[in-house]
């Protein structure tokens, strides 16, 4: 039994009336979680696996009082050397399966690159532990409908790190379209920063001391280590390496996918089952991901949904309002009698009026959120799912995944939404998948 088992367990004992000799009769109400305040008992263990820029996100835990960070994680031995010594001096570990068999370790906070996401994901849920995954999920469809274990199998609490939905504009701005305040929806317009190009494989350099790379290449094919690679030259590679992830169509495109799947969970209409329309990836260079795309997807009762990066929708003049949005990424939409577009934190509504409504908008509303991070240790207390659930996540994740495949083979694609697959194009159905290196496995 685990320390922090252990302790549980006692306070049980004394609050149930078992005997304890000695035990004063009175008990402060503080180390029994009244008041406010919680015990350190009962505060949610969170280990944080991945220790680069994205793992900021985790401090929030630390300054929560239902939570504490108790173990990092990092192949990196530097990285994961200044976030312990942040948290207290906490252990550290470069393997994140020595992190997880540490009993003392209720969830943990997965920000690592995006190839890692759902293997450390599905590892986490089988060692019993709740889980914030950054976004996006997985680097196929295959992973993506592979982490429904997660819930299905391991029924485990866990959290999708699109935090949009944690944010008050987002959250109004949904629900004034979900109950009709611009009128019926007329076509739906989703955008985020664009990817990147260049990138150099050379020179190759020796893997720096203190680094387990092949760890960190993990399920990804075996390369050469570079400075380009992970993000130690001008640019981050692991975010524009096909090896590693599919793009910002997906690692800055998740945030609007998921704000866009939030408004279609509570509609019924799940995701576009068409998908056409053209992108550009590098011809040269180590990058290889999408740059610019601009895709036309449509649902199954026909309303079109268009999906692009932000430079070639600023140059798009038939879009609606678009000159009036500043957003870096976000979601239109454009009714019968108005048009709502949100983002993280911030939102525009034409007419400007439809705000008077935001606070009484009507029957239909959403879950309220106004921390990402606390919403997943306050679900992992309650054992109730959090705003940014698993079944939404994989949904919108696929949205992203098959806006790459209509790119990268040229064709349109036809998503069987009943059966969950890619129809009539081999070429296509085979890219749903992706190798992973022995002995790696989902």
């Amino acid at each position: 039994m685990s320390i922090k088992a252990y302790r549980r367990d006692f306070l049980k004992t004394i609050l149930t009336g078992g005997a304890v000799a000695g035990f004063p009769s009175i008990i402060p109400s503080s180390a029994l979680g009244k008041d406010g305040a919680v015990s350190p008992s009962e505060r949610i263990s969170v280990g944080l696996i991945g220790c680069g820029n994205r793992s900021a996100a985790a401090n929030t835990y630390h300054g929560y009082e239902k939570s504490e960070i108790v173990a990092v994680c990092d192949p990196i031995k530097q990285r994961r050397l200044v976030k312990a010594q942040q948290f207290g001096g906490c252990p550290d570990y470069s393997d994140f399966r020595e992190l997880l068999a540490n009993k003392d370790v209720d969830a943990v906070h997965i920000s690592t690159a995006d190839h890692w996401h759902v293997p450390i994901s599905l590892a986490a849920a089988r060692a019993g532990k709740d889980l914030y995954t950054e976004k996006p999920l997985g680097i196929s469809i295959e992973q993506d409908l592979a982490a429904r274990q997660i819930m299905d199998k391991y029924n485990r609490v866990f959290q999708y790190g699109a935090q949009n939905r944690s944010t008050a504009q987002t959250r109004m701005g949904l629900e004034l379209v979900l109950n009709g305040h611009i009128g019926e929806v007329e076509k739906i317009y989703i955008w985020c920063p664009p990817g990147q190009a260049g990138g150099s494989a050379t020179p190759e350099l020796p893997i720096p001391d203190g680094f387990d790379y092949n760890l960190w290449l993990g399920p990804a094919p075996q390369a050469p280590y570079c400075r380009d690679r992970i993000g130690g030259g001008v640019h981050n590679g692991i975010f524009h390496i096909y090896d590693y992830a599919i793009g910002f169509i997906a690692g800055w495109g998740a945030h609007p996918t998921d704000t866009l799947q939030w408004w279609a969970d509570n509609t019924g209409m799940g995701i576009p089952v068409t998908y056409k329309g053209i992108g550009t990836i590098p011809a040269e260079g180590l990058f290889n991901t999408i740059t610019h795309w601009d895709i036309e997807g449509t649902y199954a009762n026909g309303l079109k949904m268009r999906f692009m990066d932000g430079p070639s929708m600023r140059k798009t003049k038939d879009i609606p309002h678009i000159g009036e949005i500043p957003f870096g990424h976000g979601v239109l939409f454009v009714g019968s009698e108005g048009a709502v577009a949100v983002s993280r934190g911030t939102w525009k509504l034409f007419p400007d009026t439809l705000r008077m409504k935001a606070k009484d908008p009507g029957k239909v509303r959403l879950m309220v959120s106004k921390n990402h991070q606390r919403n997943f240790i306050d679900s992992v207390a309650s054992r109730k799912q959090p705003v940014g659930d698993l079944a939404s996540a994989v949904r919108s994740d696929i949205i992203c995944h098959l806006s790459n495949i209509c790119i990268r083979t040229g064709k349109t694609i036809q998503w069987d939404p009943a059966k969950e697959t890619i129809l009539g194009n081999p070429e296509a159905i085979k890219m749903m998948s992706r190798p992973m290196r022995k002995p790696w496995r989902l």
